[in-house]
């Protein structure tokens, strides 16, 4: 599994996932100051206006999202690719490719999904980032458990 995500990844990064040119289908929030003490981890989704896969996220995967052990985990804070961007985010490179998922620890960047990688991969890469976040934390300093 873990060849499988590599790989996925490695796509990624090659280029397969690109900015589309569709109409998105929920509205982009934009968010100042983000409450880090009443959800410390965040799923931070950079967007834009006509993007086919944010779209295509927002109907795959977007309706479930909240409820599963992830959003729970890791509530969704989305962001236009343009800003303005939640003040106080500590962040690798600028996102370039839409949608950009980047999980945050107190708005400290962990890991990063670039692009979507579809229904069908995008909750076990997911995982994956979750268990970055799990290394990054140490061991016994908690952990958001994903299982």
């Amino acid at each position: 599994m873990r060849r499988i995500l590599v790989a996925l990844r490695l796509a990624m990064m090659l280029g397969i996932a690109t900015v589309g040119t569709g109409q998105a289908t929920t509205p982009i929030v934009s968010e100042h100051e983000v409450d880090w003490q009443a959800a410390p981890v965040r799923l931070l989704m950079v967007e834009q206006r006509g993007c086919v896969y944010c779209a295509r996220w927002d109907q795959e995967i977007g309706p479930g999202y909240a409820a599963s052990e992830e959003g729970r985990a890791a509530p969704l804070l989305r962001v236009d690719i343009d800003g303005p961007w939640p003040d106080g985010l500590a962040i690798g490179p600028r996102p370039v490719i839409t949608p950009t998922f980047i999980l945050l620890d107190h708005g400290i960047e962990v890991g990063r999904i670039d692009g979507y990688v579809g229904e069908a991969y995008f909750y076990p890469v997911l995982r994956e980032t979750f268990s970055d976040l799990d290394r990054s934390r140490g061991p016994g300093a908690g952990t958001a458990v994903i299982d």
